[in-house]
């Protein structure tokens, strides 16, 4: 199975390239466009400012690309918000795949970039499947989409905001997976039996590292015969 990440200046792309290896799936970061047509799953991570991550894909050609992709994605963080149609930040026309605007978060009371632990709700996506509603993952983020019918995980910061995204081949978390690691809820499921393995804090492995990809949702994505999978 080929996996892709997108190569661009505003992707962590190290760090979600160490999760996927410690997961056994060896990612190829790359910002050519025949490679990442070739993938059979691409994620598009990112953290950063939103106009200048999408002056850089459009300088590249990598917005059309990305637009036109039929394999499944994965946006993770920044690269969720990139998937949306415009975002406050400094008023950034984004790919306008997934039908939201991004907004900043407003509070006089709670500390703005919302960073830390928190829980997700409504969980409404095959990424999420064996996943309790109400587990806790770790966010970064200053703005965030907010909610409609294609809303597949909410969160509350002071409103309610989309924590995860889905709209046919394109399935985006605004939480960190490779950060997200310490919670009960993170397993490994790997192959095409999607053989998983509980990890918690008490676990000398993976469990014990939050910087690791160990997630259901992750595992499920990259289940060789699963849901995700390139159309026929």
């Amino acid at each position: 199975m080929r996996v892709a990440i997108v190569k661009y200046n505003a992707g962590n792309t190290a760090s979600v390239a160490n999760a996927l290896i410690r997961l056994g799936v060896e990612p190829m970061v790359t910002d050519v466009a025949d490679e990442l047509r070739a993938a059979d799953k691409v994620i598009f991570p990112g953290v950063g400012e939103a106009s200048t991550a999408m002056k850089y894909l459009r300088e590249r050609g990598l917005d059309s690309v990305i637009r036109s992709l039929t394999q499944p994605v994965l946006g993770i963080c920044l690269g969720m918000q990139l998937l949306c149609e415009t975002s406050e930040e400094n008023e950034t026309e984004c790919l306008g795949i997934l039908p939201y605007r991004v907004r900043r978060f407003e509070s006089e009371k709670l500390k703005i970039p919302h960073t830390g632990w928190n829980r997700i709700t409504k969980l409404n996506s095959p990424l999420f499947t064996g996943v309790a509603d109400g587990e806790r993952v770790y966010f970064v983020h200053g703005y965030y989409v907010e909610t409609g019918e294609r809303t597949t995980a909410t969160c509350e910061y002071g409103q309610k905001f989309s924590a995860a995204i889905g709209s046919d081949n394109f399935h985006a978390i605004q939480f960190h997976p490779e950060k997200s690691g310490g919670s009960s809820v993170f397993r490994v499921s790997r192959s095409s039996s999607e053989l998983s393995r509980k990890y918690d804090r008490n676990y000398s492995g993976y469990g014990s590292d939050r910087r690791q990809m160990c997630t259901t949702y992750a595992g499920r994505f990259f289940a060789e015969d699963g849901v995700f999978r390139r159309p026929a």
